[in-house]
């Protein structure tokens, strides 16, 4: 029998590990990466820079160094710090590879609101937004287009490297037209028709959406290939394509509503049309995906009654509209995609 209190350091890594997360964070929301892109600082030289008080500086930052965040050359005051090849790549946010928005958010947000887990777990309610003023976390988003757009930003770093890895591992060869459902900035579609050439492609999603989808796609100079069409997903059919694509977004909702995109997924597609659903998917026994588990939890903080499923789960939904068959290719991370073929 294994002896249990080697258990001891993982329980206590776990249990205090909000200490090294709101370090990422406020590090990342301070913009500490940022302001060291391509060169070193003393600590003093970095606590001026970010209008830190003298109190927590070397904590905070040899905190950074010991958890792996920053490197540091030599020793005490006139030790300098600098980016590692990791934060310099993906943390500074003046870099397209910048995946920070989605820490920032994290910081300002989820953070707080993760705190209420309990509550969410004894009542099944939303702990966000709408627990303080009524209205939802899409109804907070787009109520200025501001706040929609640093959203959408956010979401974009995180969405990158999983969209990449779709354009290179899925077939595309056989299809002509794609239709990203959900498409925000039009990510997906352009990382696709960039890689594609053969592709035409549609990013739809709501109209307050459409001028910021616009943007990213000129900056691409791929408005030849990729178009925005406006519209509720839940009150009219989807545009016809393909291959219709949903990423991040079957786990927003409830069964039902699930159930109802799927349904309108398969409406749009041709014979032999593939139904893309990008997700952190659970694995089908439920043991190894810890981060797609706490994501279901997450949605449970900012829906209540929205989850994250397994590809089993995602077949089972699939089958009765009509799919044929299905398979899951793992993408970048945690995240995967479940594909349905019509």
């Amino acid at each position: 029998m294994s002896d249990p209190s080697g258990d001891v350091a993982h329980i206590m890594e776990v249990g205090f590990g909000f200490w090294p997360s709101k370090v990422l964070l406020t590090a990342v929301e301070l913009e500490v990466f940022t302001r060291l892109s391509g060169r070193s600082m003393t600590g003093e030289e970095l606590g001026r820079t970010l209008a830190l008080h003298p109190r927590g500086l070397w904590d905070f930052f040899d905190a950074l160094v010991a958890l792996g965040f920053l490197d540091r050359d030599g020793d005490g005051a006139t030790a300098r710090y600098k980016n590692t090849a990791a934060t310099a790549q993906f943390l500074d946010k003046n870099l397209p590879s910048y995946i920070g928005g989605i820490f920032e958010m994290g910081s300002q947000r989820l953070f707080r609101f993760w705190a209420d887990l309990g509550e969410a777990l004894r009542t099944g309610r939303p702990q966000n937004e709408v627990k303080h003023t009524g209205k939802s976390i899409f109804e907070a988003l787009y109520a200025n287009e501001a706040g929609l757009e640093q959203f959408m930003s956010a979401m974009r770093g995180i969405s990158a490297p999983n969209f990449r890895a779709l354009a290179e591992k899925f077939d595309f060869s056989k299809y002509r037209t794609l239709c990203d459902v959900g498409g925000a900035t039009a990510q997906l579609s352009t990382l696709v028709a960039s890689r594609h050439p053969h592709l035409q492609c549609v990013s739809f999603d709501l109209p307050p959406v459409e001028p910021i989808a616009r943007r990213w796609i000129a900056k691409a100079s791929l408005s030849d290939r990729v178009q925005t069409v406006s519209g509720n997903f839940f009150e009219q059919a989807l545009p016809r394509a393909d291959v219709i694509t949903m990423g991040m977004i079957l786990h927003d909702w409830n069964l039902e509503k699930k159930q109802q995109l799927i349904r309108l997924a398969y409406e749009a597609l041709p014979a032999g049309g593939a139904f893309i659903a990008i997700e952190n998917l659970i694995d089908d026994a439920r043991r190894e995906n810890a981060f797609g588990l706490m994501m279901s939890l997450n949605m449970l903080i900012e829906f209540g009654d929205a989850f994250d499923f397994t590809g089993a789960d995602f077949w089972t939904w699939c089958q009765p509209v009509g799919f044929k068959r299905y398979e899951v290719l793992p993408l970048a991370g945690a995240c995967s995609a479940a594909i349905a073929y019509k």
